[in-house]
């Protein structure tokens, strides 16, 4: 397969071309802003608007519904500009959908200074996924907590069946002290976050 030079006109038998346009905010303003934080005060502060949220979240259209400790829901609105050459949603949209749900729902667990990272994860594909499925929800679990290793899971669903399920280890580990970060947003944030305590 090969990337379609921009540069060069494309056939008519393509029709119009198709565009999708991805806004984000500095993403050290959240990541400096959830180092002081524990997580599900982090994940709260993103769904009340507080924090921005990462910018993946744009990229693939999720969004975050709900934190609780030990359970998240997010949102995500498949369109075709993540279709695969096969005429369906691309199986790693559903996969980052399944690994935020699982890693978030982890976070939300976690105290202030603790972080952590997808070592593995597994996914279960059970139903095709296109433009016409309409809002996929998902929704990460924590299975069972631990001081260096915890494991999760993630069931994404269409409006009417499971279209994927996930298991998930993810690793923890202490973050570094960073202050309030190099980015002139994080310094804004760090600002704001201390004349809001």
């Amino acid at each position: 397969m090969t990337m379609q030079d921009p540069n060069i006109e494309a056939p008519a038998s393509w029709g119009e071309p198709r565009s999708r346009t991805v806004t984000w905010y500095d993403p050290t303003i959240g990541a400096c802003g959830g180092s002081a934080m524990a997580g599900l005060d982090y994940l709260q502060a993103m769904n009340d608007g507080v924090l921005p949220p990462p910018p993946i979240s744009g990229l693939v259209d999720m969004a975050l519904v709900s934190a609780e400790s030990g359970r998240v829901e997010f949102t995500c609105e498949p369109g075709e500009s993540a279709y695969n050459a096969i005429g369906s949603v691309h199986g790693g949209l559903v996969c980052t959908l399944l690994d935020s749900v699982a890693g978030c729902a982890l976070h939300s667990t976690l105290p202030q200074g603790c972080g952590y990272t997808s070592i593995e994860i597994k996914i279960n594909y059970l139903k095709p996924v296109r433009s016409t499925s309409g809002r996929l929800t998902a929704v990460g679990t924590l299975v069972k907590g631990g001081s260096r290793i915890a494991f999760t899971e993630g069931v994404v669903t269409d409006a009417s069946a499971v279209v994927a399920t996930a298991t998930s280890t993810l690793l923890l580990f202490d973050l570094p002290s960073s202050g309030s970060g190099s980015s002139p947003g994080a310094q804004r944030l760090s600002v704001q976050l201390k004349e809001s305590a």
